[in-house]
C-alpha cells in the first residue's frame, strides 16, 4: 500500500509539472484566472476533480 501511494504521488507530481514546463505562459494565465474566481467556483472545480478521480479508480482500479 505504501509503495502504491508513493507511486501515485510521484505520478501526480510529474503530471502537474508538465504544463509549467511545456507552456509556462499558459500555466501563469490559468492561475491568474483561478485567482480571480470566487471560492465557490474553485470548490466546485475541486469537487468535480475528486469525483472524476473516484469514478476512474472504481472503473479502472
Amino acid at each position: 500500500m505504501g509503495s502504491s501511494l508513493i507511486t501515485a504521488f510521484a505520478l501526480m507530481l510529474i503530471i502537474e509539472g508538465i504544463l509549467p514546463f511545456v507552456a509556462p505562459a499558459a500555466w501563469r494565465d490559468t492561475f491568474l484566472r483561478l485567482a480571480s474566481m470566487a471560492d465557490g467556483q474553485i470548490r466546485f472545480i475541486g469537487l468535480s476533480s475528486m469525483l472524476v478521480g473516484v469514478i476512474l479508480l472504481f472503473a479502472f482500479g
